[in-house]
């Protein structure tokens, strides 16, 4: 992955800023940035629970990979040896699937450098890309022909139409993402490539792995080679986020230096202190973010569609957004930022970050609207299409009683190799925000945020105004029909 030297998007005078300004004093520059090279002192006491939970979680971590590992060879041998007695056909199943794992790593690979060159395309791109290659799987699957392979396509098709509309609904906020984009991934921290790069190729080598056990479980097809199956796949999205967010957390933390301190450090050397030592951490975060994002995401769905003059709708609704607003403190992507600069513990982290959001006028939600998020997803989205879209065509066509199972495993592992890839530009975006919120009168940050910020409290300020409007104009029809 090529990094670029220059970004026609990026304030100029801003990255000049922060390559040439002389480091701030020790006694107003955190501690963690006077040890660079070694571990991140901890800005806090660290409680017994927090030491606890930190190494029942590494723990956990590594007892799975010993677990899960074990569990896969003996699988591959024992579906190789009963291969021919249950009819299962090795050189038909495995090809297929490993060659969209690999497949996976090349599309995600190749992403970076269309995300690198061209930002704003990459942006636009991926909003009408992603329903189009979703789309395709799902009349993939319809093709196949069997009743539940057109309702599992149907969903497909569904979630396509799903993207395109929330595309056409956050068009207008391209221009900021675009420009956000450039203005955090402009010379990105020294061997960051190197990064990114391993992290591709241990995602694709794990998955390939995993494949091995997943077929040997396939081979037999009883309820326990199910329950296998199932163990597998929680334990390839669990490592997926372990090994994202540990990408994330040495990213953001070099990042951070730059963006806080006008210092630079090496994106390699943030890696192995972050692999050292806070595991841990990342792994409560793995287990955390998730969850909370699921239910928060929810929650914003049940108030958008509780847009309801009954006062019972209104109250759950309120009391909804009081339950989510609580959930991000206690678990967000921002914490990861504080997690590798300062080794707190992730809860803390999390709170401390968002308390700061809180506190500069317009950005927490500014934040909460941010599409990176989305980007992000969709992207990886499109990478676990074309991953399921070449297993599957190729599965169709040599042996189609295979072929919705390998579409799906294809498209899951694809998702999470996306998810890899991308993990640098999402870190970058977050230490952006977390520097930016402890400092906004920073001279390294230009007008971005502070103009998106206007623009919103004006968009907010016209709905308001309209809803009044709307407000009186049905208390006058209600006079009048009295």
């Amino acid at each position: 992955m090529p990094i670029p030297t220059s970004n026609g998007h990026a304030s100029r005078v801003q990255i000049q800023e922060s390559r040439t300004m002389s480091p701030l004093p020790p006694s107003s520059s955190p501690i963690a940035f006077k040890e660079q090279q070694g571990r991140p002192p901890p800005t806090t006491q660290q409680t017994l629970a927090g030491k606890f939970f930190r190494n029942l979680f590494k723990g956990l971590l590594f007892s799975q990979l010993t677990l899960i590992s074990l569990l896969v060879i003996v699988l591959t041998i024992r579906g190789l040896i009963s291969a021919s007695t249950h009819h299962f056909h090795p050189k038909k199943w495995y090809p297929p699937l490993l060659a969209s794992v690999a497949v996976s790593g090349v599309a995600s690979l190749a992403w970076q450098c269309i995300i690198i060159y061209n930002p704003s395309r990459a942006v636009k791109a991926t909003f009408w890309l992603s329903p189009i290659l979703t789309c395709s799987v799902g009349i993939l699957l319809v093709l196949i022909g069997s009743a539940v392979d057109a309702g599992i396509g149907a969903v497909f098709v569904l979630f396509a139409i799903t993207q395109s509309l929330y595309g056409c609904w956050i068009t207008p906020r391209f221009e900021y993402t675009d420009k956000l984009l450039s203005l955090a991934t402009a010379f990105p921290p020294a061997r960051t490539r190197e990064v990114v790069c391993l992290s591709i190729i241990v995602s694709v080598v794990y998955s390939g792995f995993l494949v091995t056990g997943i077929g040997g479980a396939t081979s037999t097809r009883t309820n326990l080679d199910l329950l296998f199956i199932s163990v597998i796949m929680i334990s390839l999205a669990w490592t997926m986020q372990v090994l994202k967010n540990v990408q994330q957390v040495a990213i953001s933390r070099a990042r951070y230096v730059n963006f806080a301190h006008g210092e630079d450090m090496d994106a390699w050397n943030a890696f192995r202190i972050t692999l050292k030592h806070l595991t841990g951490s990342i792994c409560i975060g793995s287990t955390l973010v998730p969850i909370i994002v699921f239910i928060r995401g929810s929650i914003r769905s049940v108030n958008l569609m509780s847009g309801s003059s009954d006062e019972v709708m209104y109250t759950g609704a309120d009391c909804y957004s009081t339950i989510a607003n609580k959930l991000i403190t206690l678990g967000n992507r921002w914490g990861f930022v504080h997690v590798g600069t300062y080794d707190k513990g992730f809860v803390e982290a999390s709170s401390d970050t968002w308390k700061k959001f809180r506190s500069t006028t317009g950005l927490e939600k500014l934040i909460d609207s941010d599409l990176t998020s989305s980007f992000c997803f969709l992207s990886a989205v499109s990478v676990g299409a074309v991953s399921s879209l070449t297993a599957g065509i190729w599965m169709l066509l040599i042996h189609k009683d295979y072929a919705l199972e390998v579409s799906l495993y294809a498209f899951i592992i694809g998702y999470f190799v996306g998810r890899v890839g991308l993990a640098w530009l999402q870190a970058c975006v977050l230490a952006y925000y977390v520097a930016y919120s402890e400092d906004p009168q920073s001279m390294r940050f230009d007008g971005t945020i502070p103009n998106r910020i206007q623009r919103l409290q004006m968009l907010s300020a016209h709905r308001d105004n309209r809803e009044l409007e709307v407000g009186r104009e049905r208390e006058e029809d209600s006079y009048n029909n009295c």
